[in-house]
């Protein structure tokens, strides 16, 4: 399959995930939870779907559980509402991509405050 046509479906699963958790899974418990991004394997048979969860680690841990006991629910959802040859096994990560970043810029600040003057 091309990697246009994935990418399309990676993106058509992210957004009816997101609308799915928002409709009839998302809890108070958890605090906001996004969908961030999905990665559906080329023979559509799994997917990574990452999350962003404000809160901390106790927090993210609960929104990764509370997926899981939902992901059956989920995955009949999806299956009803889009159309594909295979209805893909979800699987649910934390996305790190913001931790990562933030890790960066606080990495390049430091390096930059440590130079010699006359520098550029």
């Amino acid at each position: 399959m091309s990697s246009h046509r994935m990418q399309r479906v990676s993106e058509l699963v992210k957004q009816e995930v997101s609308e799915i958790i928002r409709r009839d899974v998302a809890s108070e418990s958890v605090g906001m939870l996004t969908v961030t991004g999905c990665e559906v394997a080329s023979d559509l048979k799994t997917a990574r779907v990452y999350i962003s969860v404000i809160g901390d680690a106790d927090k993210q841990a609960a929104a990764l559980a509370l997926l899981e006991r939902h992901r059956g629910h989920i995955q009949r959802v999806l299956g009803r509402s889009i159309v594909l040859k295979y209805i893909p096994h979800l699987s649910f990560y934390i996305d790190e991509t913001f931790e990562r970043a933030d890790r960066i810029e606080r990495i390049l600040g430091e390096i930059e405050h440590e130079k010699p003057p006359g520098e550029a």
